[in-house]
This record gives C-alpha cells, sequence and structure tokens, in this order.
C-alpha cells in the first residue's frame, strides 16, 4: 500500500536538510586567496549618481557570475539605496552571502535586517561607540555575521575587544570622504590572530587589489569601481586572481 506518510516525511527531510547549510559570510570570506564583496549603490554623497541605471538583480548576478563571494547592498537613501533592493538581491542569489550596509543606529535595525533575509550586517565603530558590544551580540543572537567597520587603530583596538570576528577598514574618511589604501596597510598589523580581515573603499583595480591581499587582507569590499565599470564580471575576476 502506497504510503502517503511516508512521503511527505522524506520530502520534508530534504527540505530540513537544506536548512541545515546557510550560507555564511564569514565562511565566504576565507574561501579564496582574496574573496570580493561586491557592492551595489547607485550614488554616494561626495560624487552624486554613479550609476541611477542600476538593476540590483542584474548586476548581483553579474557579481556571482563574476566569483564574487559575498554582495553588500546599500538601503540608506542616501546612497540611493533601498530595503527592497536587499530583498530582491536575497531572492536572487540564494546561495551567496548578502551584507545589508548602513549607517547602524538601533537594535530594530538589526531585527528588520534578520527579517529581510539578510547573511550579515555592517556595523561602524565610529557610530556606535561605547554600544558596539551590545549589537555584536544582537547580530549573532539572530544568527547573522556583523562586519564592523574600523577607521583608525584607536576604533580597531575597540572592535576587538567588543568581540568583533570580522572587522573591515575603511579607507575612506568618512567626515572628508577622502580616500587613501594607506589606510589599511598601515592597520594590517594590529589586528588579532584569526580575525577576518577586510579591506573596504578605493579599490579600483587588480593592483589595488594585489596591495591589500600583501597586506594579508582576506577579503575587499568594492563599490563604486564595479558600478561604473562597464564589465564588472571580468573586473572581479581579476581583482580575485591578484597577485
Amino acid at each position: 500500500m502506497f504510503n502517503f506518510l511516508q512521503e511527505i516525511l522524506e520530502r520534508k527531510q530534504k527540505e530540513v536538510e537544506q536548512l541545515a547549510l546557510p550560507v555564511r559570510f564569514s565562511e565566504a570570506l576565507t574561501s579564496k586567496p582574496l574573496s570580493v564583496i561586491a557592492e551595489i549603490k547607485r550614488k554616494s554623497p561626495s560624487k552624486g549618481i554613479l550609476n541611477a541605471a542600476i538593476d540590483p538583480v542584474e548586476l548581483a548576478r553579474k557579481y556571482v557570475a563574476g566569483g564574487a563571494s559575498a554582495i553588500s547592498v546599500l538601503t540608506d537613501e542616501g546612497f540611493g539605496g533601498t530595503l527592497q533592493d536587499l530583498k530582491d538581491v536575497i531572492a536572487a542569489c540564494p546561495n551567496t552571502p548578502i551584507l545589508r550596509k548602513d549607517f547602524i543606529i538601533d537594535l530594530r535595525q538589526i531585527d528588520e535586517t534578520a527579517r529581510a533575509g539578510a547573511h550579515a550586517v555592517l556595523l561602524i565603530a565610529a557610530v556606535l561607540k561605547e554600544r558596539l558590544p551590545e549589537f555584536i551580540k544582537a547580530v549573532e543572537e539572530r544568527g547573522m555575521d556583523a562586519l564592523v567597520e574600523v577607521h583608525s587603530l584607536d576604533e580597531l583596538i575597540s572592535a576587538q575587544q567588543s568581540g568583533a570576528k570580522i572587522i573591515g577598514v575603511n579607507n575612506r574618511n568618512l567626515t572628508t570622504f577622502h580616500v587613501n589604501l594607506q589606510t589599511a596597510e598601515d592597520l594590517s598589523s594590529h589586528f588579532l590572530p584569526r580575525t577576518i580581515k577586510v579591506a573596504e573603499s578605493g579599490i579600483e583595480n587588480a593592483e589595488d587589489a594585489s596591495r591589500m591581499k600583501a597586506c594579508g587582507y582576506d577579503a575587499i569590499l568594492v563599490g563604486e569601481a564595479l558600478v561604473k565599470c562597464a564589465d564588472p564580471q571580468h573586473l572581479i575576476e581579476e581583482m580575485r586572481h591578484a597577485h
């Protein structure tokens, strides 16, 4: 006799096995000699419109085809982003970790990010200050990874004392928006062992990627160069294979 219940349970077991294999942002950043976090943003406060015609889903698929380890989606309206952009990219790229990049100032934004289905969220040390440990804990309790962004040695030390496992050095000064890759180079030797190191901003080509790799960074976060590029897939491939 055909057993309907058995068939249902076997199908359900396969579904559960898929749930048991979540995409981890942290693991993706250490899976290649140099991982690329490819960012989606339409504009920046300092340079204005970068690419007003962006289709986030189409661009995300190009990023994945180029071998991006993760995708960063800017959801702040000042950068032309929306929370819907994040949700659309998550739905379109189910096997790629997605980072929500925004100015997180309230724990309710952490809940919002988790509900959207993101795998990671950006926390800025200069913004959260003494609240950083609380926010890192909140992110991890919701099953996500925190990428903690720093701009100076003091912030790096604070991030490490706060328990950050993934730390990104932003080469862009958030006050002046001036970019200098030397920032990441200078801070590279001050990381604690086993911390995942990310270099952010100002990385425009394979040569820049090579500089960051030479300093021991596990990953680079690239936005402007990709959204303005005619062939982002090729640029990602070049950066990933930088020597």
